[in-house]
């Protein structure tokens, strides 16, 4: 995959990871129910770091890269935000999770501002903060004033792992010159994958998720939506991150529902509650404003 210029090819790439993303989102969600968390994690992660690093050999690919810091990332993301994704994602419908996911240009915005790392525009801010407020109403935290661990648990474990991916985005943009796409793809999704590793004995009744007793209808859609999550999503995200700026990637993240929510609807027959419908339609109005004029909502530093 080269280089993305300034041009359309930086848009279309944060376009389509946003989508890939939305549609696995809902893949993940219909298969877990048959298998626990940590263990599907595993089941995506291997199949994906295979064909990348496959990929990588395969095209030569440079490993000059500042491995150590790639690692890390790769530890906090997949590794630990997808861990707490999952396990949000067992008491969470699909179609609310990947709105939650609408939560992390707020926080890369948040983020980028406490780091120093970039400005924005005062337009900027009024949008995302409306977003964050969407993802409010889609979170459910306004229905019924019900503050149970057991209501809530689920969209918390989410938001605590889209504050990782904001952090990592921020933190992978500081890295934008010195790693190739494909192969800092592939460093951080086996980073990522020793994580899973390590703390897959740690999850309860580890026997039930045996691999060889999980059907292979499961295992091939743990692989699909693998490299879909993993592996082609996040090869379009740095590339794309190496031409823009954080904050402007995360603009586009807010599109993840639109996907998700569609491919809920077919495929899980998930239907929302008038305020998370609410709620989406001030996202996805946000997102249009920022959209408008994409070159104003973030000033450089």
């Amino acid at each position: 995959m080269a280089r993305p210029n300034s041009g359309i090819a930086p848009i279309l790439f944060l376009v389509t990871a946003a989508a890939l993303w939305g549609i696995a989102t809902v893949i993940s969600k219909n298969v877990l129910g048959s298998v626990q968390p940590i263990t599907f994690l595993l089941i995506q992660l291997v199949p994906s770091v295979c064909v990348l690093w496959a990929i990588v050999f395969s095209r030569r690919t440079s490993l000059a890269l500042p491995i150590l810091p790639l690692a890390l990332l790769g530890v906090l993301n997949p590794g630990v935000s997808y861990t707490l994704s999952m396990l949000g994602l067992t008491t969470t419908t699909a179609s609310v999770a990947t709105l939650l996911w609408t939560a992390e240009p707020a926080l890369i915005v948040l983020v980028a501002w406490l780091l120093r790392e970039e400005r924005v525009s005062p337009r900027f801010l009024i949008a995302t903060a409306t977003a964050a407020g969407g993802v409010v109403l889609v979170s459910g935290l306004v229905e019924g004033g019900d503050l149970r661990a057991k209501t809530f648990a689920g969209p918390g474990l989410i938001l605590a792992g889209v504050l990782c991916c904001a952090v990592y985005t921020v933190l992978m943009r500081r890295l934008a010159s010195t790693y190739d796409p494909l192969a800092a793809t592939a460093v951080q999704q086996t980073a990522g994958l020793l994580w899973a590793a390590m703390i897959w004995p740690f999850e309860g009744q580890v026997g039930q998720g045996a691999l060889p007793a999980i059907p292979n209808e499961i295992l091939a859609a743990g692989a699909l939506s693998g490299f879909m999550y993993y592996g082609a999503a996040f090869w379009l995200y740095l590339s794309a991150l190496r031409s823009v700026s954080a904050t402007t990637a995360g603009i586009f993240l807010n599109l993840t529902p639109l996907f998700g929510i569609a491919t809920a609807w077919v495929v899980l027959g998930e239907r929302l509650t008038l305020f998370q419908w609410t709620g989406g339609a001030v996202i996805i109005a946000s997102v249009i404003v920022l959209l408008a004029s994409p070159k104003s909502t973030v000033a450089p530093k």
